[in-house]
């Protein structure tokens, strides 16, 4: 009975953590997108993009195909750092900075990709106080 019990308030934990997550991210994407796309809704990526030009700190540039690609590799390194997957390791002579990896990214699904990102997009704006 205790376990079952148990087993009952992990998941009820869990479904309170998802619903919370949902409503963090849902906060994300509306104030995102009101802000930076003319009341379309930006995607996953779009905002991994979008924090990548944040931690460059040059939100007036025009970037090159492969600078974008560049901008969404420096967003995935910071948001995944408090993770313990990445760490900063220097800024280069044009600002760009530069991540370690400390531990390889686990083999995860493409569902389980994006929840992961989608956590780590939420405490990156919860430590900017973009979400409550």
């Amino acid at each position: 009975m205790l376990v079952q019990v148990l087993f009952d308030l992990d998941y009820i934990c869990a479904m309170a953590r998802d619903e919370q997550l949902k409503e963090r991210w849902e906060q994300v994407v509306s104030k995102l997108s009101a802000r930076f796309a003319d009341g379309e809704v930006l995607d996953l990526d779009a905002i991994i993009y979008l924090i990548g030009v944040q931690e460059l700190g040059k939100p007036d540039k025009r970037f090159k195909k492969d600078d974008k690609i560049n901008l969404m590799h420096i967003a995935i390194c910071r948001l995944l750092e408090p993770f313990g997957y990445y760490r900063f390791d220097y800024q280069d002579e044009d600002g760009w900075p530069h991540y370690e990896i400390i531990e390889p990214l686990p083999a995860l699904k493409a569902g389980e990709q994006s929840l992961l990102m989608k956590e780590a997009i939420v405490q990156y704006f919860l430590e900017k106080e973009l979400v409550q």
